[in-house]
């Protein structure tokens, strides 16, 4: 099979042939059909987290079809659709696991990370990281929803929100689109905030009550003329940009961190004192909650925008994410 692969840390993307891997007893093969491009698989391309054992494959947006079973596997079945996600196993033992917080287990899987992920023509996933794909999407469509979906949905499903409120979608890119769509869809009044007035024409399409130009706005200012943001989605990376968008919370106001960086947010005491207002990370979702993604997907008709790769073209395709190009996506597929 094919595999693209990171030898080493900082090393480039090359594409190589190795066996076909065979499962474990409690883990199935995958057919890869696509694979989405995430910012986060700049972890194992720069050796950002220790312990990743290299050669590597990366990609944890993962879409295709059961090849093969593992020998105790009986909830699934071969030729059954399905996806796997930055959630990618977990152990079930630690206290994490037993509390069901799986995506936080000290023991939990990244594909990519922990194993080869999808930048190849076949993998292996253990079941607790598998997700059931509808028929509706296609595995182009699917693919991003494993994590740029089920992060952005499942942050603002469990933001505590209500129909009606603002939510401001803080970035227009492969989060940041989906952000926009989602908080639309679940009726929220929804503002993007991004930079450029290029980007104003497609936020309204994404469904976007409102759109402010950070090269020509000032966020904060121009979120408190409009009553506050209940919620404040940061998309993007953190920083003093990030820090001054957040001053355009309202009084029991959010701030939900789902992009990751780490530059450090300068918080001031008395703002989030005085207003209760709170400032919060969330990281993805499970197996279950990807599921859930795809399922409002279909329901809402939210979907990713996304450029399309053959995987021999994945290192194209990585530069163009790091390089803040792609528009929104970029899908990698294998022609299985």
């Amino acid at each position: 099979m094919r595999s693209v692969q990171v030898s080493k840390p900082n090393a480039p993307l090359e594409i190589v042939e190795k066996e076909i891997p065979e499962p474990g007893a409690r883990q199935v093969r995958i057919k890869v059909q696509a694979c989405g491009i995430c910012h986060s698989d700049s972890v194992t391309k720069d050796g950002l987290l220790p312990g990743i054992k290299y050669p590597k494959a990366p990609g944890h947006e993962v879409a295709g079809i059961i090849d093969k079973l593992g020998s105790e596997v009986t909830e699934w079945k071969t030729r059954q659709r399905i996806g796997v996600g930055w959630h990618g196993g977990h152990c079930g033992r630690c206290e994490y696991c037993r509390r069901g917080d799986f995506v936080y287990c000290q023991f939990a899987q990244v594909p990519g990370i922990s194993y080869d992920g999808g930048y190849a023509d076949y993998m292996i996933a253990p079941t607790e990281a598998v997700a059931s794909i509808p028929d509706e999407l296609s595995a182009t469509e699917a693919a991003p929803m494993m994590c740029a979906g089920v992060t952005t949905y499942n942050a603002l499903r469990n933001s505590g929100a209500r129909t009606g409120e603002t939510v401001a979608i803080f970035g227009v890119g492969g989060l940041g689109h989906l952000g926009i769509q989602f908080a639309s869809k679940m009726g929220f009044k929804t503002i993007a905030i991004g930079r450029g007035k290029d980007k104003e024409e497609i936020v309204k399409k994404l469904g976007a009550n409102h759109y402010i130009n950070s090269k020509s706005q000032n966020p904060a200012e121009e979120l408190v003329k409009l009553g506050g943001a209940k919620i404040i989605l940061g998309t993007g990376p953190g920083g003093r940009a990030t820090s001054t968008v957040m001053d355009g919370l309202a009084v029991n106001g959010k701030f939900i961190i789902i992009g990751a960086s780490d530059e450090p947010l300068e918080l001031y005491p008395n703002f989030y004192f005085f207003g209760h207002r709170s400032a919060v990370g969330w990281l993805a979702g499970s197996a279950v909650d990807a599921e859930d993604t795809l399922s409002f997907g279909v329901l809402s008709g939210v979907r990713p925008m996304i450029e399309v790769f053959p995987l021999e073209r994945a290192a194209e395709a990585y530069d163009r994410m790091i390089g803040g190009k792609a528009r929104f996506r970029c899908v990698l597929t294998t022609g299985n």
